[in-house]
Protein backbone atom coordinates (compact mmCIF):
# COMPACT_ATOMS: atom_id res chain seq x y z
CA UNK A 1 0.00 0.00 0.00
CA UNK A 2 2.54 2.83 0.17
CA UNK A 3 2.62 3.55 -3.19
CA UNK A 4 -1.03 4.35 -2.93
CA UNK A 5 -0.98 5.08 0.50
CA UNK A 6 -2.97 8.71 -0.28
CA UNK A 7 -5.40 7.52 -2.32
CA UNK A 8 -7.68 5.75 0.02
CA UNK A 9 -9.65 5.86 3.43
CA UNK A 10 -7.50 4.15 6.10
CA UNK A 11 -9.33 2.03 9.27
CA UNK A 12 -7.94 2.17 12.13
CA UNK A 13 -9.13 0.28 15.07
CA UNK A 14 -12.40 0.44 13.09
CA UNK A 15 -12.67 4.77 12.48
CA UNK A 16 -12.34 5.46 8.90
CA UNK A 17 -9.12 7.96 8.48
CA UNK A 18 -8.09 10.13 6.00
CA UNK A 19 -4.19 10.55 4.88
CA UNK A 20 -2.38 13.66 4.76
CA UNK A 21 -2.82 13.66 1.21
CA UNK A 22 -6.64 13.36 1.57
CA UNK A 23 -6.77 16.21 4.21
CA UNK A 24 -4.98 18.92 1.80
CA UNK A 25 -6.87 18.31 -1.05
CA UNK A 26 -10.46 18.99 0.74
CA UNK A 27 -8.99 21.44 2.79
CA UNK A 28 -7.09 23.31 -0.01
CA UNK A 29 -4.00 23.71 2.72
CA UNK A 30 -0.71 22.28 1.63
CA UNK A 31 0.60 19.14 2.88
CA UNK A 32 3.80 21.48 3.95
CA UNK A 33 1.13 23.71 6.14
CA UNK A 34 -0.27 20.56 7.68
CA UNK A 35 3.22 19.48 8.70
CA UNK A 36 3.61 23.02 10.58
CA UNK A 37 0.74 22.85 12.33
CA UNK A 38 1.97 19.29 13.73
CA UNK A 39 4.79 21.02 14.98
CA UNK A 40 3.39 23.85 16.61
CA UNK A 41 1.33 21.78 18.26
CA UNK A 42 -1.84 23.52 17.00
CA UNK A 43 -3.20 20.33 15.33
CA UNK A 44 -2.06 16.76 15.80
CA UNK A 45 -2.69 13.68 13.64
CA UNK A 46 -4.77 11.11 14.99
CA UNK A 47 -2.76 8.24 14.21
CA UNK A 48 0.47 7.19 11.81
CA UNK A 49 0.76 4.55 9.67
CA UNK A 50 2.69 1.55 10.10
CA UNK A 51 5.22 3.42 7.14
CA UNK A 52 5.07 6.58 9.43
CA UNK A 53 2.45 8.58 7.34
CA UNK A 54 -0.08 11.07 9.26
CA UNK A 55 -3.45 9.91 9.38
CA UNK A 56 -6.37 12.24 10.68
CA UNK A 57 -10.01 11.15 12.08
CA UNK A 58 -13.47 13.09 11.98
CA UNK A 59 -12.57 14.80 14.80
CA UNK A 60 -8.98 16.17 13.80
CA UNK A 61 -11.06 17.34 10.76
CA UNK A 62 -13.95 19.57 13.13
CA UNK A 63 -10.43 21.18 15.03
CA UNK A 64 -8.87 22.00 11.32
CA UNK A 65 -12.22 23.53 10.16
CA UNK A 66 -11.96 25.46 13.60
CA UNK A 67 -8.59 26.92 12.65
CA UNK A 68 -9.83 27.79 8.97
CA UNK A 69 -12.41 29.51 10.54
CA UNK A 70 -9.87 31.81 12.94
CA UNK A 71 -7.66 31.89 10.20
CA UNK A 72 -10.43 33.10 7.77
CA UNK A 73 -10.99 36.15 10.32
CA UNK A 74 -7.11 37.23 10.60
CA UNK A 75 -6.15 35.51 13.55
CA UNK A 76 -2.31 34.54 14.43
CA UNK A 77 -2.04 30.62 14.69
CA UNK A 78 0.15 31.72 18.05
CA UNK A 79 -3.92 32.83 19.34
CA UNK A 80 -5.56 30.41 17.64
CA UNK A 81 -3.54 27.66 19.57
CA UNK A 82 -4.14 29.39 22.62
CA UNK A 83 -8.04 29.98 22.42
CA UNK A 84 -8.91 26.61 21.25
CA UNK A 85 -6.27 24.72 24.23
CA UNK A 86 -8.24 27.41 27.26
CA UNK A 87 -10.44 25.55 29.91
CA UNK A 88 -13.30 27.81 28.44
CA UNK A 89 -13.13 26.83 25.14
CA UNK A 90 -16.76 26.79 23.92
CA UNK A 91 -16.87 24.97 20.40
CA UNK A 92 -20.67 25.61 19.38
CA UNK A 93 -20.22 29.60 21.42
CA UNK A 94 -17.24 30.05 18.85
CA UNK A 95 -18.94 28.77 16.20
CA UNK A 96 -22.04 31.56 16.65
CA UNK A 97 -18.90 33.81 17.10
CA UNK A 98 -17.24 32.78 14.07
CA UNK A 99 -21.01 32.80 11.76
CA UNK A 100 -21.52 36.51 13.01
CA UNK A 101 -18.20 37.51 12.05
CA UNK A 102 -18.22 36.02 8.83
CA UNK A 103 -21.75 37.43 7.93
CA UNK A 104 -20.02 41.10 8.91
CA UNK A 105 -17.11 40.18 6.74
CA UNK A 106 -19.29 39.35 3.97
CA UNK A 107 -21.18 42.34 3.85
CA UNK A 108 -18.06 44.21 3.87
CA UNK A 109 -16.96 42.47 1.01
CA UNK A 110 -20.19 42.97 -0.67
CA UNK A 111 -20.44 46.39 -0.11
CA UNK A 112 -16.80 46.74 -1.82
CA UNK A 113 -17.93 44.90 -4.74
CA UNK A 114 -20.82 47.41 -5.35
CA UNK A 115 -18.58 50.31 -4.55
CA UNK A 116 -15.79 49.15 -7.49
CA UNK A 117 -19.23 48.48 -9.60
CA UNK A 118 -19.87 52.09 -9.00
CA UNK A 119 -16.86 52.75 -9.86
CA UNK A 120 -16.54 51.30 -13.08
CA UNK A 121 -19.81 52.91 -14.23
CA UNK A 122 -17.98 56.17 -13.74
CA UNK A 123 -20.10 57.25 -10.85
CA UNK A 124 -18.57 59.40 -8.59
CA UNK A 125 -18.49 57.85 -5.17
CA UNK A 126 -16.63 58.53 -2.48
CA UNK A 127 -17.38 55.93 -0.09
CA UNK A 128 -15.08 54.65 3.01
CA UNK A 129 -17.37 52.81 4.98
CA UNK A 130 -16.87 49.23 3.24
CA UNK A 131 -13.08 49.37 4.14
CA UNK A 132 -11.88 46.80 6.30
CA UNK A 133 -10.87 48.61 9.89
CA UNK A 134 -10.58 45.38 12.17
CA UNK A 135 -6.44 46.07 12.22
CA UNK A 136 -7.45 49.48 13.42
CA UNK A 137 -9.37 48.09 15.99
CA UNK A 138 -6.71 45.04 17.18
CA UNK A 139 -4.17 47.57 17.10
CA UNK A 140 -5.97 49.64 19.86
CA UNK A 141 -6.51 46.32 21.72
CA UNK A 142 -3.36 45.74 21.55
CA UNK A 143 -1.99 49.01 22.61
CA UNK A 144 -4.49 48.29 25.80
CA UNK A 145 -2.72 45.23 26.90
CA UNK A 146 0.54 46.75 25.84
CA UNK A 147 0.53 49.97 27.64
CA UNK A 148 -1.93 49.83 30.80
CA UNK A 149 -0.05 52.52 32.69
CA UNK A 150 -0.07 55.14 29.88
CA UNK A 151 -4.03 54.53 29.81
CA UNK A 152 -4.83 54.62 33.31
CA UNK A 153 -2.10 58.23 32.93
CA UNK A 154 -4.00 59.43 30.28
CA UNK A 155 -7.67 58.62 30.32
CA UNK A 156 -8.02 57.58 33.85
CA UNK A 157 -9.03 54.22 33.35
CA UNK A 158 -9.64 50.89 31.29
CA UNK A 159 -13.22 51.66 31.43
CA UNK A 160 -12.95 55.13 29.64
CA UNK A 161 -10.37 53.71 27.13
CA UNK A 162 -12.85 51.14 26.18
CA UNK A 163 -15.52 53.95 25.43
CA UNK A 164 -12.49 55.70 23.39
CA UNK A 165 -12.68 52.13 21.32
CA UNK A 166 -16.74 52.44 21.08
CA UNK A 167 -16.20 55.91 19.92
CA UNK A 168 -14.27 55.45 17.32
CA UNK A 169 -16.54 52.55 16.34
CA UNK A 170 -19.18 54.88 15.98
CA UNK A 171 -16.63 57.33 13.97
CA UNK A 172 -15.44 54.22 11.77
CA UNK A 173 -16.10 56.16 8.16
CA UNK A 174 -14.72 59.44 9.52
CA UNK A 175 -11.67 57.19 10.44
CA UNK A 176 -11.17 54.97 7.66
CA UNK A 177 -11.34 58.24 5.40
CA UNK A 178 -8.73 60.42 7.51
CA UNK A 179 -6.34 57.04 7.32
CA UNK A 180 -6.88 56.64 3.31
CA UNK A 181 -6.24 60.15 2.61
CA UNK A 182 -3.53 60.78 4.59
CA UNK A 183 -1.47 57.07 4.69
CA UNK A 184 -2.65 56.03 1.73
CA UNK A 185 -4.66 52.68 3.38
CA UNK A 186 -5.85 51.54 6.85
CA UNK A 187 -2.81 49.34 7.09
CA UNK A 188 -0.23 52.01 6.58
CA UNK A 189 -2.31 53.93 8.97
CA UNK A 190 -2.08 51.07 12.10
CA UNK A 191 1.59 50.67 10.94
CA UNK A 192 2.57 53.91 11.40
CA UNK A 193 0.29 54.21 14.46
CA UNK A 194 2.15 51.44 15.87
CA UNK A 195 5.58 52.87 15.57
CA UNK A 196 4.30 55.99 16.59
CA UNK A 197 2.96 54.53 19.65
CA UNK A 198 6.68 53.67 20.22
CA UNK A 199 8.00 57.00 19.71
CA UNK A 200 9.67 59.83 21.75
CA UNK A 201 6.44 61.99 20.70
CA UNK A 202 4.60 59.58 23.42
CA UNK A 203 6.93 60.21 25.84
CA UNK A 204 7.05 63.94 25.49
CA UNK A 205 3.42 64.27 25.54
CA UNK A 206 2.89 62.39 29.16
CA UNK A 207 5.26 65.19 29.95
CA UNK A 208 3.28 67.60 28.64
CA UNK A 209 0.43 65.90 30.63
CA UNK A 210 2.18 65.76 33.99
CA UNK A 211 3.36 69.16 34.10
CA UNK A 212 -0.83 70.54 33.26
CA UNK A 213 -1.94 68.42 35.46
CA UNK A 214 0.56 69.57 38.07
CA UNK A 215 -0.60 73.20 37.25
CA UNK A 216 -4.51 72.69 37.53
CA UNK A 217 -4.00 70.28 40.64
CA UNK A 218 -1.96 72.31 42.49
CA UNK A 219 0.94 68.99 42.89
CA UNK A 220 3.73 71.71 42.44
CA UNK A 221 3.51 73.83 45.68
CA UNK A 222 5.96 76.74 44.38
CA UNK A 223 3.74 76.47 40.77
CA UNK A 224 0.66 76.53 42.93
CA UNK A 225 1.65 79.89 44.65
CA UNK A 226 2.98 81.63 41.46
CA UNK A 227 0.37 81.07 39.11
CA UNK A 228 -2.45 82.24 42.09
CA UNK A 229 -0.10 85.56 42.29
CA UNK A 230 -0.06 85.71 38.57
CA UNK A 231 -3.67 85.78 38.60
CA UNK A 232 -4.68 88.06 41.40
CA UNK A 233 -4.90 90.81 39.30
CA UNK A 234 -5.90 90.12 35.35
CA UNK A 235 -6.57 94.01 34.94
CA UNK A 236 -2.59 94.99 35.45
CA UNK A 237 -0.52 94.99 32.00
CA UNK A 238 0.98 91.26 31.57
CA UNK A 239 4.38 93.16 30.68
CA UNK A 240 4.56 94.86 33.70
CA UNK A 241 7.68 94.04 36.07
CA UNK A 242 5.83 92.73 38.51
CA UNK A 243 4.15 90.41 36.39
CA UNK A 244 7.21 89.67 34.77
CA UNK A 245 9.16 88.57 37.53
CA UNK A 246 6.34 86.45 38.50
CA UNK A 247 6.47 84.71 34.36
CA UNK A 248 10.33 84.07 34.48
CA UNK A 249 10.14 82.50 37.81
CA UNK A 250 7.03 80.41 36.28
CA UNK A 251 9.57 79.70 33.21
CA UNK A 252 12.69 78.89 35.46
CA UNK A 253 10.98 76.50 37.51
CA UNK A 254 9.35 74.59 34.72
CA UNK A 255 12.88 74.59 32.91
CA UNK A 256 14.39 73.10 36.06
CA UNK A 257 12.53 71.00 37.29
CA UNK A 258 10.29 69.45 34.18
CA UNK A 259 12.72 66.92 31.80
CA UNK A 260 10.42 67.80 28.53
CA UNK A 261 11.35 71.19 28.50
CA UNK A 262 15.05 70.61 29.56
CA UNK A 263 16.09 68.80 26.17
CA UNK A 264 17.09 70.11 22.45
CA UNK A 265 13.45 71.36 21.69
CA UNK A 266 13.06 72.02 25.29
CA UNK A 267 11.96 76.11 24.32
CA UNK A 268 9.94 74.22 21.30
CA UNK A 269 7.84 72.49 23.58
CA UNK A 270 7.55 75.30 26.22
CA UNK A 271 6.39 77.53 23.31
CA UNK A 272 3.66 74.82 22.55
CA UNK A 273 2.87 74.98 26.19
CA UNK A 274 2.08 78.92 26.33
CA UNK A 275 0.17 78.23 23.61
CA UNK A 276 -2.31 76.02 24.76
CA UNK A 277 -2.88 78.48 27.17
CA UNK A 278 -3.57 80.56 24.71
CA UNK A 279 -4.75 79.23 21.25
CA UNK A 280 -6.43 75.78 21.90
CA UNK A 281 -10.11 76.05 21.57
CA UNK A 282 -12.36 73.42 22.91
CA UNK A 283 -12.28 69.97 20.43
CA UNK A 284 -8.46 70.83 19.33
CA UNK A 285 -6.98 69.21 22.60
CA UNK A 286 -7.64 67.60 25.39
CA UNK A 287 -10.55 67.21 28.17
CA UNK A 288 -8.86 67.99 32.09
CA UNK A 289 -12.01 68.05 33.76
CA UNK A 290 -13.85 65.38 32.66
CA UNK A 291 -17.12 67.34 31.64
CA UNK A 292 -15.58 67.82 28.17
CA UNK A 293 -13.53 71.45 28.94
CA UNK A 294 -10.41 71.82 27.60
CA UNK A 295 -7.57 73.35 28.77
CA UNK A 296 -8.01 76.94 28.64
CA UNK A 297 -11.85 76.81 30.00
CA UNK A 298 -10.15 74.53 33.09
CA UNK A 299 -7.89 76.93 33.92
CA UNK A 300 -10.58 80.20 33.85
CA UNK A 301 -12.91 77.92 35.89
CA UNK A 302 -9.43 77.58 38.40
CA UNK A 303 -8.25 80.98 38.80
CA UNK A 304 -10.97 83.50 37.18
CA UNK A 305 -12.73 84.18 34.01
CA UNK A 306 -9.70 85.36 31.43
CA UNK A 307 -6.82 83.81 33.80
CA UNK A 308 -5.53 81.39 30.74
CA UNK A 309 -5.53 83.98 28.17
CA UNK A 310 -3.67 86.72 30.65
CA UNK A 311 -1.31 83.64 32.02
CA UNK A 312 -0.19 82.84 28.03
CA UNK A 313 0.32 86.47 27.19
CA UNK A 314 2.79 87.49 30.43
CA UNK A 315 4.58 83.96 29.69
CA UNK A 316 4.52 84.82 26.11
CA UNK A 317 6.10 88.36 26.90
CA UNK A 318 8.71 86.51 28.62
CA UNK A 319 9.85 84.23 26.13
CA UNK A 320 10.93 87.22 24.00
CA UNK A 321 11.99 87.09 20.90
CA UNK A 322 12.31 83.30 20.63
CA UNK A 323 9.39 81.58 18.33
CA UNK A 324 10.18 78.22 16.63
CA UNK A 325 11.40 78.44 13.04
CA UNK A 326 8.35 76.39 11.82
CA UNK A 327 6.25 79.56 13.60
CA UNK A 328 8.66 81.99 11.77
CA UNK A 329 8.01 80.26 8.05
CA UNK A 330 4.29 80.42 8.76
CA UNK A 331 4.41 84.46 9.43
CA UNK A 332 6.40 84.39 6.51
CA UNK A 333 3.74 82.48 4.10
CA UNK A 334 0.86 84.33 5.44
CA UNK A 335 2.35 88.03 5.35
CA UNK A 336 0.26 88.90 2.45
CA UNK A 337 -2.15 87.04 1.33
CA UNK A 338 -2.78 88.72 -1.79
CA UNK A 339 0.10 86.67 -3.63
CA UNK A 340 -0.41 83.37 -5.47
CA UNK A 341 -0.23 80.43 -3.18
CA UNK A 342 1.72 78.49 -6.13
CA UNK A 343 4.13 81.18 -6.83
CA UNK A 344 7.30 80.14 -6.58
CA UNK A 345 8.77 82.24 -3.60
CA UNK A 346 5.30 80.87 -1.26
CA UNK A 347 6.62 77.15 -2.85
CA UNK A 348 9.97 77.66 -1.49
CA UNK A 349 7.97 78.80 1.87
CA UNK A 350 6.19 75.94 2.04
CA UNK A 351 9.29 73.31 0.95
CA UNK A 352 10.81 75.18 4.01
CA UNK A 353 8.23 74.49 6.38
CA UNK A 354 7.92 70.66 4.97
CA UNK A 355 11.41 70.57 5.75
CA UNK A 356 11.58 71.61 9.05
CA UNK A 357 8.64 69.26 9.54
CA UNK A 358 10.69 66.50 9.27
CA UNK A 359 13.05 67.53 11.34
CA UNK A 360 11.37 67.73 13.83
CA UNK A 361 9.42 64.22 13.16
CA UNK A 362 12.55 62.79 12.75
CA UNK A 363 14.15 63.83 15.64
CA UNK A 364 11.07 62.85 17.50
CA UNK A 365 10.90 59.10 15.39
CA UNK A 366 7.47 59.98 14.58
CA UNK A 367 6.01 58.36 11.00
CA UNK A 368 3.73 61.25 9.00
CA UNK A 369 1.75 59.97 5.99
CA UNK A 370 2.88 59.65 2.45
CA UNK A 371 -0.22 62.33 1.69
CA UNK A 372 0.46 63.84 5.34
CA UNK A 373 0.31 67.64 3.68
CA UNK A 374 -2.19 66.79 0.90
CA UNK A 375 -4.51 66.32 3.91
CA UNK A 376 -3.34 68.92 6.07
CA UNK A 377 -4.36 71.43 3.57
CA UNK A 378 -7.93 69.72 3.56
CA UNK A 379 -8.52 70.43 7.15
CA UNK A 380 -7.69 74.23 6.66
CA UNK A 381 -9.74 74.01 3.42
CA UNK A 382 -12.58 72.63 5.21
CA UNK A 383 -12.98 71.88 8.83
CA UNK A 384 -14.78 74.71 10.83
CA UNK A 385 -12.40 74.48 13.55
CA UNK A 386 -8.71 74.16 11.98
CA UNK A 387 -10.10 77.26 9.61
CA UNK A 388 -11.12 79.12 13.04
CA UNK A 389 -7.83 78.50 14.25
CA UNK A 390 -5.93 79.35 11.97
CA UNK A 391 -7.03 82.45 10.69
CA UNK A 392 -6.93 83.98 14.54
CA UNK A 393 -3.48 83.15 14.33
CA UNK A 394 -2.49 83.90 11.40
CA UNK A 395 -4.06 87.45 10.69
CA UNK A 396 -7.32 87.28 9.90
CA UNK A 397 -9.83 86.13 7.85
CA UNK A 398 -8.52 83.92 4.57
CA UNK A 399 -5.40 83.19 6.33
CA UNK A 400 -6.33 79.14 6.41
CA UNK A 401 -7.60 79.16 3.00
CA UNK A 402 -4.19 80.70 1.99
CA UNK A 403 -2.35 78.28 3.66
CA UNK A 404 -4.25 75.39 2.41
CA UNK A 405 -4.10 76.62 -1.15
CA UNK A 406 -0.31 76.36 -0.78
CA UNK A 407 0.04 73.15 1.02
CA UNK A 408 -2.39 71.55 -1.59
CA UNK A 409 -0.22 72.40 -4.40
CA UNK A 410 2.93 71.34 -2.83
CA UNK A 411 1.24 68.04 -2.09
CA UNK A 412 -0.30 67.72 -5.68
CA UNK A 413 3.80 68.70 -6.88
CA UNK A 414 5.82 66.91 -4.49
CA UNK A 415 4.66 63.24 -4.31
Amino acid sequence: MSGSIDSFKIKVGGAAMKTIKQVSDLTGISVRMLHYYDKIGLLKPSNFTDSGYRLYDDEALETLQQILFFKELDIPLKEVKEIMASAHFDKMQVLKSHEKLLILKRNRLNGLIELVNKTLKGENTMSFKEFDMSEYYNALEEFKTEHKDIIIKSYGSMDKYDKLIESCKSKETEIAKMAIKEYGSIKKYVESMKKNWNSDVMTKAEQIDDFKKDCLYDRHPKLKELYKKLTEGLSKNPSSVGIQDIAGEITSIAKRDYEVFKNELGDYYWNIMVKFLLEFPKGLEKNYDGNGMSWIESMDKKYGEGSSKFMGKALKIYLGDYEPKIETLYKQLTSDLSKDPTSKNIQQIVSEIANENRKINEYLKVDEGENHWGYTAELYLSNPMYIKVMDKKYGGSGSSKFIGEALKFYAENNK
